[in-house]
């Protein structure tokens, strides 16, 4: 699949500030995964520590009918039908703006098909108006296969059609998106060439990129041009259990216990009866994830940014170890385990942060093994699954335990296979009622300066 990408970088006539928050605003025909991407892109977003929220104009004009009974409704014709869409558009944009004004959110994802200049336009004063980045995402899809596919994929369980059949859900379908071809106006090369905006053409076998602003937008560019809608699945596992891990200590280097080496055979044979062709594994740089994949006799790649959580101080201490000596510290981490930073080490937002090119790789490949470690795994898994920094450091990611993550619509399947072979419990969960008098950053007093 080729791949194009135009850049216009002329300067925008209207003034811009660099820390205003941004609207991502989609624009397209139905069925062309607006929905798709603005979710992707959301979860995204957060996982990075961007605080982001879509405003889906559908469900705003759901509550406000209540029963959809056809096509019909979106005719450019029915004055009624109009009238309550733009209502609920206004009502979605008022929204945004209480989100970005009094809720601390960056970004706002207005997922509609604003395919009309019109409805930019209101768009667009809205955001001057407040202050607001606009950057546009227009999804042009010509191809009957794909349009078709997200229909049954997708539409077949919109509240829209409940208990129809599917023959009259493709029908309708078909002719909604008739309607709104009559009306539609997409970005314009000349006309809207001050506008900040990417267009994917066929879900990503082109690109068309105008006028990226800041580096929000580039990295919404970067992101859009990796992702892709090809069937895969990926696998995440934890290397076998570890010497250290008998021991109850953290981080370190050791190598496998006998039970680990069991779990990498073990692994071997699962992997062989998934029976993927092309399958990539990943490792970490450690001693522990190495050896597990080589007891799949496959070829590996070594991410060095898949390594274990730095520990600093605290590598190869037991918990127990770590409350008797550096109890504040202890205390300190119980009471914000994610943005908790080791003294001398990383806190889980370092380690989601050095995990983002992983996510982008990961986004660009196809079925890829993964062997890595606890902390790692949980920021992997709280990608996949969109949880929240506060959920992330609690993930149960068990030793010798593998789980197959298949994208599907607007999330991901789980499936959990444990391999039957014992391992030591390593998780930790939340403690309650922590408290901490002392500031954070007088933590580092306490260790002593011979360490």
């Amino acid at each position: 699949m080729t791949s194009e990408r135009r850049v216009n970088c002329m300067q925008a006539s209207v003034p811009q500030f660099t820390n205003s928050p941004t609207m991502i605003v989609m624009v397209g025909l139905p069925a062309r995964g607006k929905t798709y991407i603005s979710k992707k892109l959301t979860r995204y977003l957060n996982w990075i520590g961007v605080p982001t929220k879509v405003f889906n104009v559908g469900q705003y004009r759901r509550e406000a009918v209540q029963t959809y009974k056809s096509y019909e409704f979106f005719m450019p014709n029915n004055e009624d039908a109009m009238k309550i869409r733009k209502a609920c558009a206004i009502a979605a944009l008022q929204d945004v703006n209480i989100y970005l004004t009094h809720e601390q959110g960056q970004v706002a994802v207005f997922d509609a098909t604003n395919t009309t200049r019109d409805r930019r336009e209101l768009i667009i004063n809205f955001s001057k108006e407040n202050g607001y980045k606009v950057f546009f995402v227009e999804s042009i899809c010509d191809d009957p296969d794909i349009i078709e596919a997200n229909i049954l994929q997708v539409k077949l369980t919109s509240p829209d059609y409940k208990d129809c059949d599917k023959e009259k859900v493709v029908e309708d379908f078909l002719k909604r998106i008739e309607c709104y071809k009559i009306n539609y106006t997409p970005l314009h090369d000349e006309y809207d060439r001050n506008l900040s905006y990417i267009k994917i053409f066929n879900v990503g076998s082109r690109y068309l990129v105008n006028h990226v602003l800041d580096h929000i937008q580039s990295r919404i560019v970067y992101y859009l041009m990796n992702i892709h809608v090809t069937p895969r699945s990926i696998y995440l596992c934890r290397h076998g259990e570890s010497e250290l891990n008998l021991l109850g200590r953290i981080g370190g280097d050791s190598g496998l216990s006998e039970r680990g080496k069991k779990f990498a055979s073990a692994l071997g044979l699962f992997m062989r009866d998934q029976a993927i062709q092309d399958l990539k594994v990943w490792t970490s740089h450690m001693k522990r994830t190495i050896q597990t994949a080589e007891a799949l006799g496959v070829p590996y790649e070594q991410w060095k940014a898949l390594n274990e959580i730095d520990a600093g101080v605290c590598e190869d201490m037991t918990y127990e170890e770590i409350q008797e000596n550096y109890p504040l510290e202890f205390a300190l981490r119980d009471q914000d385990k994610y943005r908790y930073r080791y003294p001398k080490g990383e806190s889980y937002e370092d380690l989601v942060q050095r995990l983002e090119p992983v996510i982008m790789e990961l986004e660009r490949q196809e079925n890829v093994l993964v062997i890595c470690h606890q902390a790692v795994m949980r920021c992997l898994l709280a990608y996949f699954l969109d949880k929240s920094a506060e959920e992330l450091p609690y993930l149960k990611c068990s030793l010798h335990t593998v789980l197959k993550l298949t994208p599907v619509a607007y999330g991901c399947k789980v499936e959990s296979f444990f391999l039957n072979i014992e391992a030591v419990n390593t998780h930790r969960d939340k403690p309650e009622n922590v408290e901490v008098t002392r500031n954070p950053e007088e933590a580092l007093d306490t260790v002593p300066a011979h360490i």
